[in-house]
This record gives structure tokens, sequence and C-alpha cells, in this order.
């Protein structure tokens, strides 16, 4: 009997913070775009961040994300949302060395201005569906 390698999962946050980096500069639109809240905060920046998710299959993962865009007003923090929701529909591929199948946004933009700083803020949700990679042990 074969043993059969164990699957390892990527870092799906690190994968879409990348690729959106990348995006984001090519449209004109070099912001930040990290998994914390950086100290100092930028005027402009992007956050994602995994809440969640599933394997659907044993060799792929459906990571579940909430994207966060902040800017200086409003409109800026809307705008920043939409190039991000829409750069995001264009992931799938090979990005980084993982395989991307899809992505299917669970909740729509909605205005959240931050508590903590009173910045204003965008935010959406998104299920990115990617593939594992082999590992033998």
């Amino acid at each position: 009997m074969r043993n059969r390698p164990a699957i390892v999962m990527p870092d799906a946050v690190a994968v879409v913070t990348g690729y959106l980096r990348s995006a984001l500069a090519a449209a004109g639109e070099p912001v930040p775009v990290v998994s914390r809240i950086p100290t100092p905060r930028p005027h402009r920046f992007v956050r994602v961040e995994r809440i969640g998710g599933s394997s659907p299959t044993p060799v792929t993962d459906r990571a579940r994300l909430d994207f966060h865009a902040w800017a200086t007003r409003e409109d800026q923090a809307h705008d920043l949302c939409a190039l991000v929701r829409g750069l995001l529909g264009a992931i799938p591929g090979v990005r980084g060395g993982v395989t991307v199948y899809s992505v299917t946004e669970v909740g729509g933009p909605q205005w959240l201005p931050d508590d903590q700083s009173s910045q204003p803020r965008y935010a959406f949700a998104a299920e990115v569906h990617m593939r594992g990679r082999p590992f033998s042990l």
C-alpha cells in the first residue's frame, strides 16, 4: 500500500495580497496591501484578512477573506474598494506558484467607517478557491 502525500494548503492571504499589490500598481494605484493595520497608518491602504473557509476537496482550500479599503475621503475609500473588487475577479490562474480556481463574492461592498480612527472605509468578503501542494513525509 502506497502512502499518499500530505497536502499543504497555501497561505491564501499571502497569495492574494501579493497579487493585489502587483495588480493595483499596474492599475496606477500603488497602495499598501497588508494583512495587519500598519503603524503609522497610511492615508490609503487595503487589508486582507482570513475569516474562515473550508476545504471542499482533499486538495483544495476555499478561503473566506475580508477586504477592507481605507482612504482619506468616503468616495476614495469606495473607489479603492471597487477597484480591489474588480481586480480580484481576475485572480484565477497561477499566482505566486499557486493555482487559483475561482472567486465567489459572499458579501458585497459596505460602508464601514473605522471605529478606532474614524477613517473612511469600505469592505466586502469573498471566497478564493485554490489548490494545495503535495508534501512528502
